[in-house]
């Protein structure tokens, strides 16, 4: 699975005209997911361009109501009338700028598989959090209680992206060996939590300064199974990391 977040850049004409470039430039990649993610006003105009292509439309965010008083938000029922598929949820910006917490994260989790929404569940540690060796007790947090409560049945419909907070917008991107280490353990968490078939099952996204540069050591690795794009999803280097990826994938 290859995943574009293009966080708050382009607007909705701007979306539009990439969404173009994309569509036109990846037919035929069909050995593997596609998602792009706008911003919520760019949602519209970008299903439209899509609708008939390979590539899926996702989500920057959501609420775990339906409907209410909750200004400013944006409830699953809406994303999935603009045939929304998936949605990121807890993305480390979320977590860091706007005080999301483990326990709002696992609820939005818990309503985006109840509607049908894929949650693409960003997990990941400070630079701090590395250098103080706690970079697992971290992971394990995150995802103990992200996952808190959710079946066997629906934790195979949640695809996980681990970007170590310290490589997201920075350049700085982890090793190989770094990243694959992250989501071995990640995916040893899930056997334990689960069971080993579960967590072969569970897609596992690497994040953080990807480019068409690095991107090749990071996904041949065992436990890597495509990537949450930032920066690079926002330019044409998008499409040379899908090249990449379905030049390993037979």
């Amino acid at each position: 699975m290859l995943a574009g977040n293009w966080k708050m850049n382009k607007t909705p004409y701007e979306a539009q005209q990439f969404a173009n470039v994309l569509v036109s430039a990846l037919v035929g990649f069909n050995s593997f997911d596609i998602y792009i993610a706008p911003t919520f006003t760019a949602l519209d105009r970008v299903r439209e361009i899509i609708s008939s292509s390979n590539i899926k439309l996702a989500a920057q965010n959501m609420y775990y109501e339906d409907s209410g008083a909750f200004t400013g938000e944006i409830s699953p029922k809406m994303l999935k009338e603009l045939n929304v598929s998936a949605v990121i949820i807890g993305h480390s910006e979320r977590r860091k700028i706007f005080g999301e917490s483990d326990e709002l994260i696992n609820k939005k989790i818990k309503k985006a598989i109840s509607e049908g929404l894929t949650p693409i569940f960003c997990i990941g540690e400070t630079l701090e959090e590395r250098q103080k060796g706690l970079t697992f007790c971290v992971l394990e947090k995150q995802v103990r209680e992200g996952l808190y409560g959710i079946s066997k049945e629906d934790v195979s419909k949640v695809i996980i992206a681990y970007e170590p907070v310290w490589a997201i917008g920075t350049g700085v991107v982890a090793t190989p060996q770094q990243a694959q280490e992250a989501h071995e353990f990640v995916r040893k968490l899930l056997a334990q939590m689960y069971d080993e078939q579960t967590a072969q099952q569970i897609t596992i996204l690497y994040g953080g300064s990807v480019t068409p540069e690095n991107w090749f050591g990071l996904f041949v690795k065992k436990d890597i199974d495509g990537a949450l794009v930032g920066g690079a999803s926002l330019k044409e280097s998008f499409i040379e990391l899908a090249k990449i990826m379905s030049r390993v994938i037979i």
